[in-house]
């Protein structure tokens, strides 16, 4: 890994490629979606079979085997999503009680109301991710969601991963799927004889997952298409560099992920490349992490922290880590990141797991206009207008003159009616 020294080289690297036309990929993710749509539990059980390579005896869980998963789960481990869950749900309580609110003046306003059912996929292929149940249920179920259903990935022959299934049941969904990948989204969106239909489907996934969602999109809702995860380091002299080598090593555990980091000189920059050499040769596992550095691993050096803050707000990251003097002084001048993690102890593993706000965020640059999974997410918004004599009396003539306007006279005609009438 080379390190860019440099502001305009840097911005070069940072700027993101978008890629509008579709691929093979694409063309799979719709053949299942078809399939799915067509033939239900078959389609779900073929698919099963062929890739996670089991042939299940049912999709569905039952609530016995979730309460019988605690018996498979470490007393500690459980104890750890119970407390990690009551972080959450606080979290966005307090998002609820500050941002859903109905108003109602002057004769117009808004109510909320929760979405009846929704869908939440919970990535797994490779090893089981009670995290992102959390992170996706609580905020669904504090929001009022009346009906949850999870769709997760098996992990053997029997279904669903116990630890999965205790998390579910500690984040209250109210039932789970043993079925992952385009299938499952194509299940959500559209019903099976097993899987009830949505009215929105929320998760993170892999490309086949992303690709699915984008399809299903009108026919369900969805909450994005996020991608795989990324982080943005900006380090500066008074950067810890073992913490900074060690949150950069964090990210590139994500196989597919992106872990970038901006110091403030070449010979930061150089002292941290060399920190990360070195724990990364500590690590028991470091294939992932060796590969994923090798792949999309990004570092560079430029002159000043505000320079910096100018390329994460080009590059708009999932995660932005500062770790700079006075980090929280430059909040103001961040516009685009999922998620700011600042203070002298901030890593952001704590926000992965446990510190309340939801760990599924923007992704691939969407955070310019997108926003971290919520309360918002599983909510929507209807529009009241409330129409008495003195409102249409100031309103009337405005819409009879720019209904005339557009030659639209049936609706200048159901106001002048109506002024006219006593």
């Amino acid at each position: 890994m080379k390190i860019v020294k440099g502001f305009e080289l840097a911005k070069s690297l940072l700027t993101r490629k978008v890629e509008l036309a579709g691929d093979e990929r694409e063309n799979t993710v719709r053949e299942i979606v078809e399939e799915v749509r067509k033939r239900g539990d078959a389609a779900l059980y073929d698919f099963t079979e062929r890739f996670d390579g089991m042939r299940l005896n049912s999709l569905s869980v039952e609530k016995e085997a979730m309460a019988a998963a605690y018996k498979s789960v470490d007393a500690s481990v459980a104890e750890a999503l119970r407390a990690a869950a009551e972080h959450i749900r606080a979290y966005h309580m307090n998002q609820k009680t500050t941002l859903v609110r109905e108003s109602n003046k002057g004769g117009v306003g808004w109510r909320m109301r929760p979405l009846k059912r929704v869908g939440v996929y919970v990535p797994g292929g490779t090893a089981p991710l009670p995290s992102t149940l959390l992170m996706t249920v609580i905020p669904a179920k504090v929001a009022g969601v009346e009906e949850i259903i999870v769709a997760t990935p098996p992990q053997k022959e029997d279904g669903v991963s116990p630890l999965t299934l205790v998390a579910a049941d500690i984040a209250g969904a109210d039932r789970v799927f043993s079925v992952g990948g385009a299938q499952a989204i194509a299940a959500l969106a559209f019903g099976t004889e097993s899987v009830p239909r949505v009215d929105k489907v929320c998760g993170p996934g892999n490309i086949y997952v992303v690709l699915a969602k984008k399809l299903v999109y009108g026919a369900v809702g969805i909450d994005g298409l996020q991608g795989p995860s990324e982080v943005l380091i900006i380090a500066d002299e008074t950067t810890n560099i073992e913490y900074c080598a060690a949150d950069y090593l964090a990210q590139a555990e994500h196989a597919s992920g992106t872990a970038a980091l901006v110091a403030t000189s070449m010979d930061l920059a150089d002292r941290i490349h060399r920190e990360i050499d070195r724990q990364l040769k500590e690590l028991p596992h470091p294939e992932v992490a060796t590969q994923s550095i090798g792949d999309n691993g990004i570092l560079c050096a430029v002159e000043t922290v505000d320079e910096a803050v100018e390329l994460a707000n080009l590059y708009a990251p999932e995660h932005l880590l500062l770790m700079v003097d006075k980090a929280a002084s430059y909040l103001d001048q961040i516009r685009n990141a999922g998620c700011v993690v600042l203070g002298k102890k901030g890593t952001v593993a704590v926000g992965d797991y446990a510190a309340g706000p939801s760990h599924v965020l923007p992704t691939g640059g969407t955070a310019r206009f997108a926003s971290p999974l919520g309360v918002l997410d599983f909510v929507k918004i209807t529009s009241v207008i409330n129409v008495d004599d003195s409102s249409l009396r100031k309103l009337g003539p405005v819409v009879q003159a720019l209904a005339n306007a557009e030659g639209l006279d049936a609706h200048a005609r159901a106001v002048e009616k109506r002024l006219k009438s006593p």
